[in-house]
C-alpha cells in the first residue's frame, strides 16, 4: 500500500531541496523524563487518532481519522492501523514492532521499504523509516523523521515529517488516545 500525498506539483518538492536543511535533534534533547514512553505498555488495546497532512510549505492538504487495534504477542508490538481520509480516501497499515537487546527498536510494515529503526528516551520515540510516497501520481522514496511524546497514560502526539534529498517536504500530525471500555462500545454504535 502506498500513502498518497496530495499536492499541485513535484516541482517545489525538488526546489525546495537545494534551498533549505533538516534539522537532526538528539532523542536526549527532546524528551521530557515523564511520563516514560514504554511502547509495549502504551501499545495494547484499541487507540483512536486523529491527524493533519501538510505539504513543504506548512498547508494544510487532507485530515485524517485513524482506529488502531494494539495488541503483543511474542514480544512483537502489532498495530493494526485504518485510515479514513477527509477526501474519502481508505488505507490501511500493519506494523509489526520488537526491542532489540541492545533496547532499540526495530519495525516493518506492508507500505515501509525495508526496517524502520527507532529508540526512546524519556516520554519520546524516534523513528526513522523510507515509504514509497504517491504524490500527484507519482511515486517518491522518501525518509519520514517520526517522532512520538507520551502526554499521559492515555494520550501520546506524534509529529513525522517527511524528508527528500535532506530536505522536509510534508508533515503529517497526528494526536493518540488509549480507548476506555464505553469509548470503544460507543465507537462501536458509530
Amino acid at each position: 500500500m502506498r500513502t498518497n500525498f496530495k499536492s499541485k506539483s513535484a516541482a517545489p518538492l525538488f526546489l525546495a531541496a537545494s534551498l533549505t536543511g533538516c534539522g537532526n535533534v538528539p532523542i536526549e534533547e527532546n524528551a521530557l523524563a515523564a511520563p516514560a514512553f514504554d511502547p509495549a505498555r502504551y501499545f495494547s488495546g484499541l487507540i483512536k487518532a486523529w491527524g493533519t497532512v501538510h505539504n513543504w510549505q506548512g498547508k494544510l492538504t487532507r485530515h485524517f481519522v485513524a482506529d488502531i487495534d494494539a495488541s503483543i504477542a511474542n514480544n512483537v508490538i502489532t498495530l493494526d492501523e485504518s485510515f479514513i481520509f477527509s477526501d474519502g480516501e481508505r488505507q490501511t497499515r500493519v506494523w509489526q514492532l520488537s526491542r532489540n537487546a541492545d533496547g532499540h527498536y526495530v519495525g516493518e510494515a506492508n507500505d515501509i521499504a525495508g526496517q524502520a529503526q527507532g529508540e526512546t528516551n524519556g516520554n519520546a520515540m524516534r523513528w526513522s523509516y523510507e515509504m514509497d510516497l504517491t504524490v500527484s501520481g507519482k511515486v517518491y522514496r522518501v525518509r519520514f523523521d517520526d517522532w512520538l511524546w507520551q502526554i499521559d497514560e492515555q494520550t501520546l502526539i506524534n509529529r513525522a515529517k517527511i524528508i527528500k534529498f535532506g530536505v522536509k517536504v510534508g508533515e503529517v500530525v497526528l494526536f493518540m488516545r488509549k480507548q476506555s471500555s464505553d469509548e470503544r462500545v460507543a465507537n462501536r454504535s458509530e
